[in-house]
């Protein structure tokens, strides 16, 4: 199995091949991404295949990217961005989509429990300022702290400290909310 990097070096050379393969490798998370940012279905597709449109044409530009994911989701962030800014309304918080379990049907009570556990931290994700809300999306995107550090133009240090921030504030509110 070939990289990223090496796919996009490929793709830089004109290999279409190598476009498909990147694009199947991203289609879930950079469409979960751009879902969270925009909270309606078409009009994320619509960002989601204009990111990578934009990559095509990123193929003329000479641009190199460290990391192919993190270039792929600045690209994606910064149209979901300009989309936002373009509607007229401000970016809300970023949320994570629940997740289905393959285990055996819990015990009523603990479903309920994991449900209201899962609605706290929904709840506090969209109560984080701006920074810290978009760094939730992009750690639940699977990236890592370097590759946050390119998409959002910051530096590591900031991500670290902005991460632990982030931590902190989620377990206070979800700690709060699960015992009222």
């Amino acid at each position: 199995m070939h990289s990223d990097e090496a796919l996009y070096e490929r793709l830089l050379k004109g290999d279409l091949g190598a476009f498909d393969l990147l694009y199947a490798r991203y289609e879930r998370h950079l469409f979960g991404f751009v879902r969270r940012h925009l909270e309606d279905t078409q009009e994320s597709e619509d960002v989601f295949h204009e990111a990578f449109l934009a990559l095509l044409r990123e193929r003329g530009s000479g641009r190199s990217a460290v990391s192919f994911r993190a270039l792929l989701f600045q690209i994606a962030r910064n149209l979901c961005l300009n989309r936002l800014r373009s509607r007229g309304r401000a970016a809300r918080a970023l949320e994570v989509e629940g997740r289905t379990s393959a285990d055996p049907l819990p015990h009523p009570e603990s479903a309920l429990e994991r449900r209201e556990a899962v609605q706290a931290l929904h709840l506090a994700v969209a109560r984080l300022p701006e920074p810290l809300a978009e760094l939730y999306g992009l750690r639940a995107a699977g990236m890592s702290y370097e590759e946050m550090s390119q998409v959002l133009a910051i530096p590591l240090g900031t991500v670290k400290s902005r991460m632990h921030e982030m931590v902190g504030r989620l377990r206070k509110e979800t700690r709060s909310w699960t015992a009222s």
